[in-house]
């Protein structure tokens, strides 16, 4: 374990998020992440596929680490789909929900993010035929957990959330686009507007924002130049460089603070 990039509010650790002395308890105010999911991503360091029941049982062991990690009014924001059939048919969205509940964690609230991918459709099963057919729907799952309590009693309570954003981001559906894995270098990035939304909606400026699963540092990006503090995990040590490397771009292009 070790702290890969500090600037400012922002912590980059490369480290397992299996570790649970990665983090003090009781110190983070908002997790935004998308964990692995088990369908043959090829990842530098953590393998995507296997036996479904070690899956869920690696998926328990990092969820009850940031249950320890946040505090009593943290919101979990978990990007995962709805299903999967390589491999065999599973339903991971329940399936961890189920987990997380069992952990502690709260059940909110689903955002189900349209990404409009339904033109990469390779798996149709039987063509044209009802013998084994396969539907598949062109949209992720954003679960909503809190741990103790869904009201903020503390933090700064200033919001930066406009009218239309707030009307418009409350609506349970979100259309965006996915991001480009050949432009960000990474095998599964989210776009910027899933933290984006996530942390002005759910969090007061000066937050504590978590991402475990660190990756290509969108949620590092957005964190910073949304006003909260930022800690990151991720085990491999490419993806940090990575992710400091874009987050220094990013700030230099945007922000000309580099």
């Amino acid at each position: 374990m070790m702290i890969f990039f500090d600037f400012e509010n922002i912590k980059l650790i490369n480290a397992d998020v299996l570790n649970k002395k990665v983090l003090d308890a009781n110190s983070v105010d908002l997790i935004i992440t998308s964990p692995p999911y088990n369908v043959g991503i090829e990842y530098n360091s953590t393998k995507d596929a296997g036996e479904y029941k070690k899956y869920l049982k690696f998926s328990e062991a990092w969820i009850k680490n940031v249950y320890f990690w946040a505090k009593d009014e943290c919101r979990f924001l978990l990007n995962v789909p709805i299903d999967k059939n390589k491999g065999g048919q599973q339903s991971i969205g329940a399936d961890l929900t189920t987990i997380a509940k069992k952990i502690g964690w709260n059940y909110h609230s689903t955002i189900v993010w349209n990404e409009g991918n339904i033109s990469r459709r390779t798996a149709w099963g039987s063509w044209l035929s009802a013998s084994a057919p396969y539907v598949i729907a062109p949209v992720e799952l954003i679960i909503v957990f809190y741990k103790k309590s869904w009201k903020k009693t503390y933090g700064s309570k200033i919001s930066d959330i406009n009218k239309e954003e707030f009307m418009s981001w409350t609506n349970g559906l979100w259309s965006f686009n996915g991001e480009s894995k050949k432009r960000i270098g990474h095998p599964a990035p989210f776009p910027r507007e899933l933290p984006r939304r996530g942390i002005k909606l759910f969090s007061y400026v000066g937050d504590t924002v978590l991402d475990p699963f660190c990756g290509s540092g969108t949620t590092m990006i957005e964190a910073f130049l949304n006003n909260r503090k930022f800690i990151g995990i991720d085990i491999d040590e490419s993806y940090c460089f990575l992710a400091k490397k874009r987050f220094l771009k990013t700030m230099d292009k945007e922000k000309g603070i580099i």
